[in-house]
């Protein structure tokens, strides 16, 4: 009988890194992500993100969220897609960590992002899923390049970057909100100066995914 993960690979992803899990997206787990994103991400009067997503009302933040996540899963392709995962800790969803492509079997290449609740902010865990979803992709899902950016005025997700061991490229003005200007510092990850998490990661059901990105075995 055909399954949800044969049907979406990326379902049966897991990875175990120490005490951190990072999950395929399930509905499930999108039902806890948007919880906790109405909980909120950061302080209001902020904005770390590009798009503004979490400038919504009430309510409207967690159909957002879902239909962002349930978007990106209906037209996931090797060309073109966005893999999220939970973050977990604890049986508890903490956050989401995601890597965005396009026409992959070619670049090798892809943009990661991240967010958590803000109560599990400040105490190292940014730091340890980045490194963990960086191993995912270098060691796991043919990855030969990982590119990230954060605003100038985000230092937390510039100090997680730096830690991890990218490296700055090009600083770019973006429109943020509505006639706000914003820095966007480039970053860039290579396999030669990713820096590892002591502990080596626990994967599982990569190897179908892989397939998924379009990568052929071996």
């Amino acid at each position: 009988m055909t399954t949800l993960v044969d049907l979406f690979p990326p379902f049966g992803l897991h990875v175990q890194a120490g005490p951190l899990e990072l999950r395929g997206l399930t509905d499930d787990l999108i039902l806890e992500l948007c919880d906790l994103a109405e909980q909120g991400i950061h302080d209001p009067a902020e904005m770390p993100f590009y798009f503004p997503w979490t400038a919504a009302a009430p309510g409207e933040l967690a159909r957002n969220t879902a239909a962002y996540h349930w978007g990106k899963r209906s037209t996931f392709s090797p060309e073109d897609f966005c893999l999220d995962l939970a973050v977990v800790l604890d049986g508890r969803v903490i956050g989401a960590q995601g890597v965005a492509a396009k026409h992959f079997p070619v670049t090798r290449t892809g943009e990661t992002g991240s967010w958590l609740g803000r109560e599990f902010q400040g105490c190292g865990l940014g730091t340890a899923m980045r490194r963990a979803m960086c191993e995912l992709l270098f060691d796991h899902l043919g990855f030969e390049e990982i590119t990230s950016a954060a605003f100038l005025d985000n230092p937390a997700s510039l100090g997680v970057s730096r830690k991890v061991g990218y490296r700055p490229t090009a600083v770019s003005r973006i429109k943020r909100r509505e006639g706000e200007l914003a820095l966007n510092q480039g970053l860039v990850l290579t396999p030669e100066t990713f820096v590892r998490d002591a502990e080596p990661i626990h994967v599982t059901g990569a190897e179908a995914v892989r397939s998924f990105l379009g990568l052929v075995a071996g």
